[in-house]
Parts: C-alpha cells; sequence; structure tokens
C-alpha cells in the first residue's frame, strides 16, 4: 500500500496532461470495483454499466477533481460511481411516478416475485438508505464505502485511509449507527378524519352567550 499514493499521484497527473494510457490503466485497476458499486445501488446491469461509464468519462474529462490529499484514488472513484448510482435512481423513481405506471407494470410480475408493494417499498428504503449515506460526514462515507462497496475489513480500510484502526473502527460504527436511524420508520401520524378514542377529552360545549356572538 506504501506505493498506492505515488502511483495514485503519478496517474492524476498523466490525466491532467491528456494521457490517454492513464485512463486505460485507471479504467483496467478499478473499472471492477466502480461497476461492483453501481451494480448494488441499481441492482441493475445495463444502469451500472452506464455509471460506470459516467464516472471514468468524469476522469477523463475532469481529472483536477480527484485530490489525492484527501485520499485514495480508489476510494474517490467509489464514492463517485455511488453518487451517480444514486442519481439514477431517483430519476427512475421520478420516471415511474410520472408515468403512473406503478400497479399496471408491477401487476404483470410473475407470482414467485415479491408482491408489487414490496418491490416499490424495497427500492424507496433502498433510496432512503443510500440517500442517507450520501449525507454522512466524508470521513464515515469514505469508511462505509470501503468497508461495504469495496469489500475491506476496517483494518484494510485504515491502511487505504491512513488513520490508526481504532478511528476507522470507530467511523464505521458511527456511520452505521447513523443509518440505521436514518432507516428507522416514523411514527404513524393519527388520521384527522378518525374518530376520537375513548380517552379522548370531549369537545367544549359553546358557553353561555358566545352562541351566535
Amino acid at each position: 500500500m506504501a506505493e498506492q499514493p505515488y502511483r495514485d499521484s503519478d496517474l492524476h497527473q498523466r490525466l491532467v496532461y491528456g494521457d490517454e494510457t492513464a485512463l486505460a490503466e485507471a479504467y483496467d485497476t478499478y473499472a471492477a470495483l466502480v461497476h461492483r458499486v453501481a451494480g448494488r445501488v441499481t441492482r441493475s446491469p445495463a444502469a451500472a454499466e452506464d455509471v460506470a461509464q459516467e464516472v471514468f468519462a468524469h476522469l477523463w474529462s475532469r481529472p483536477y477533481a480527484f485530490d489525492a490529499r484527501r485520499g485514495s484514488l480508489r476510494t474517490w472513484l467509489c464514492m463517485l460511481a455511488h453518487r451517480r448510482a444514486v442519481d439514477w435512481v431517483r430519476g427512475e423513481e421520478r420516471h415511474r411516478k410520472a408515468a403512473h405506471a406503478d400497479d399496471t407494470t408491477l401487476h404483470t410480475i410473475p407470482t414467485p416475485d415479491p408482491p408489487p408493494e414490496d418491490v416499490v417499498m424495497a427500492r424507496e428504503r433502498s433510496l432512503l438508505l443510500h440517500s442517507a449515506l450520501a449525507r454522512l460526514p466524508l470521513p464515515q462515507r469514505q469508511v462505509v464505502h470501503l468497508a461495504y462497496f469495496a469489500g475491506c475489513t476496517y483494518r484494510q480500510a485504515a491502511v487505504e485511509l491512513g488513520i490508526p484502526e481504532g478511528t476507522a473502527k470507530t467511523r464505521l460504527r458511527a456511520a452505521l449507527r447513523r443509518l440505521a436511524e436514518a432507516l428507522t420508520d416514523p411514527p404513524d401520524q393519527p388520521d384527522p378524519s378518525d374518530p376520537p378514542s375513548p380517552s379522548d377529552p370531549p369537545a367544549l360545549a359553546d358557553a353561555p352567550g358566545e352562541r351566535g356572538a
């Protein structure tokens, strides 16, 4: 791992100067990781491929957006892939709602698959999770991306990020706690049209002299 910062710096410099072989090298090294990250979010191989192409097109057109002082190229690409994949899921959700194709389309799913309402709920919950992940502080987000998407242990993440193992473990636990809180269902709000329960106090009658005021 000691030569990783030098390699990232070398790749970055070559990309800034428009060296196409640097892009090919970055693609050969990180394409599988980027595709895996996008696939976990979109759950669509075709969408994951599109996201991967966008990520490397962004790297080629805007190489200066990567700052080696803030982390490795691997981590940066992983986070960029996640952000683009979340954008794709949000776009699909907006399209689904605008087209009013939820019930009509989903009821054509064969019976062995989950019911339509479960499919919709799972997609919304997945979007909620990845939106919450995008709102995490950068240090926590980096550890989660390495641990969940890149398949690293917290010890490996610590080496990748150049931080103590205890710090990586603490950040990962804090991030998972915040994500769990974000996924907690909010309490149901009472429906104003429901009749009052027996424990509700009766409505106050008009006081004498106030009627017809």
